[in-house]
C-alpha cells in the first residue's frame, strides 16, 4: 500500500471563512491517487478545533468513577436531552501540556486534585470534518466526598459532577446511557486496565 505524507498533498486555497467561538476554515486543495496522478481539486470545510484533552477520575480505593455533565450544543436535537454525561475535559489553549490541561479541568470542572495519571490514547476524534486531535487519560482521585456543581461562569459553564460506582458505569455503558465517544473509550479502556490500577494506584 503507498504510503504518503505531506508531499502529496497541494493546498491551492485556505482560508478563514467563519470564525465565532469556534472557526471554520475554507479549504481547496489535491492529492496524489492510489492509482497514481493527481485528483482533481476538491473544496472542504474544516471545523478547526485544535487539541483537546479528556480525563476520567478514577478511585482505585473505592473503585469509583466521576463524571461531569453540561448542556452540549451538539446534543440539542437528542430525543432525551440535550444534557450529556461526559469526561472531564478541555481545549489545549494555552502554553500547557495535554497532562497540565488534564489536571487543571479537573480543579475547575469537578474539584478534583488528580494524582498518577496514564496515558489512554491519542487519537484524531472525527477527522472527515475536523482537525481535533483529541488525548485521552485516567487519573487517580479520592472520590470519596466528590460531586457538586462546578465550572467557570465567564465561560458560560455549568457542570455537575456525579460519582458512579464501577459497576453502575459498566451498566450505564452497556445500555447505551454513555453515548459519546471519548467516555465509551475511556470506560473500555478502565475495564481491561482496572484490576492493574486498582493494586499499582492504591498504594
Amino acid at each position: 500500500m503507498a504510503k504518503f505524507s505531506h508531499d502529496d498533498v497541494e493546498i491551492i486555497h485556505d482560508r478563514i471563512a467563519w470564525q465565532g467561538f469556534f472557526k471554520v476554515r475554507e479549504l481547496r486543495f489535491r492529492h496524489r491517487l492510489y492509482a497514481g496522478g493527481w485528483s482533481q481539486e476538491i473544496q472542504r470545510e474544516l471545523f478547526a478545533r485544535g487539541s483537546a484533552v479528556g480525563l476520567l477520575p478514577y478511585d482505585p480505593v473505592n473503585d469509583l468513577i466521576l463524571q461531569v455533565e453540561q448542556i452540549r450544543v451538539g446534543a440539542m436535537e437528542h430525543p432525551k436531552s440535550p444534557w450529556i454525561a461526559e469526561l472531564v475535559a478541555g481545549i489545549i489553549d494555552k502554553a500547557e501540556s495535554p497532562e497540565e490541561v488534564a489536571r487543571r479541568e479537573a480543579e475547575e470542572e469537578a474539584g478534583l486534585v488528580i494524582g498518577q495519571i496514564e496515558k489512554v490514547a491519542e487519537y484524531y476524534s472525527s477527522p472527515g470534518g475536523t482537525n481535533e486531535y483529541f488525548h485521552l487519560y485516567c487519573g487517580a482521585a479520592d472520590l470519596s466526598q466528590a460531586g457538586g456543581v462546578f465550572g467557570l461562569p465567564e465561560e458560560g459553564e455549568d457542570i455537575r459532577a456525579a460519582v458512579l460506582s464501577y459497576e453502575q458505569a459498566m451498566q450505564a455503558l452497556a445500555s447505551g446511557e454513555i453515548n459519546n465517544a471519548h467516555s465509551i473509550i475511556a470506560l473500555q479502556w478502565l475495564s481491561l486496565n482496572r484490576a492493574r490500577l486498582r493494586e499499582a494506584w492504591s498504594v
